[in-house]
């Protein structure tokens, strides 16, 4: 995950200064083909790229409405993938549409056009990662993430259809990407080997002549033993 931060000051959702206890993540995408992070994330700062049109986030009412969440995926100038930060992981967001804004960490992800597989896959990678990043700081599971339609059915979010107009286009849904997190988290888990193996040494032959022994004493190091030597008795 390629994680940097711009926190969206001017916007009046970050000024309203709230805080929760995160306990979920919500997955959302932009619903518009724009998968450059400037188009949201602003100003530049030397990554983005400009934003001709200056109709990113960092504003009070971006295009008027009272909207914000906590990161956006999507490219960067030189097309490479990327997270931003936009708001603190506690600060309440205003993504929901719902009661989710109270308890759930919110995220979007920039949509194109929906049916380029290789910028799918990067940014569903880059979502994953995410997830199990902020699993991992606020102990939570892939049972905690959900998307935006799946608030909606829950009475949390309002009556918005992201992430499954699109992940199914490319043989995913929610249910595939919680079990992906899942196995992120396990690997990431599993604990490492520290015991310090034994190893016991054989010996192979004596020898009365000493040109024989140095001869084996080569055979041995040119077939790997490198630690091989002669004990002269």
């Amino acid at each position: 995950m390629k994680l940097h931060k711009l926190i969206l000051t001017n916007n009046a959702c970050f000024k309203a200064d709230k805080t929760i206890k995160p306990k979920g993540i919500m997955v959302h995408s932009t619903g518009a083909n724009s998968p450059w992070l400037k188009r949201y994330v602003g100003p530049d700062d030397g990554l983005l790229g400009k934003n001709q049109y200056n109709n990113h986030w960092n504003q009070d009412k971006p295009g008027g409405r009272q909207v914000c969440v906590h990161a956006f995926i999507g490219k960067l100038a030189d097309g490479s993938i990327a997270t931003y930060q936009t708001l603190p992981w506690n600060h309440r967001g205003w993504h929901a549409g719902g009661t989710a804004n109270n308890s759930h960490i919110g995220f979007e992800i920039c949509e194109d056009g929906l049916t380029d597989a290789s910028y799918f896959s990067a940014v569903y990678k880059e979502a994953l990662e995410l997830c199990v990043h902020l699993c991992k700081l606020y102990g939570l599971s892939e049972k905690d993430i959900i998307c935006h339609s799946e608030g909606y059915k829950r009475g949390i979010a309002s009556n918005h259809g992201d992430v499954m107009h699109w992940f199914p286009k490319h043989g995913k849904s929610m249910d595939t990407f919680r079990a992906d997190v899942k196995k992120l988290l396990s690997a990431e888990n599993k604990p490492v080997d520290t015991v310090k193996k034994k190893y016991y040494r054989v010996q192979i032959g004596a020898y009365s002549d000493n040109a024989n022994a140095e001869a084996q004493l080569a055979k041995a190091k040119k077939a790997g033993f490198t630690d091989a030597f002669i004990k002269y008795d």
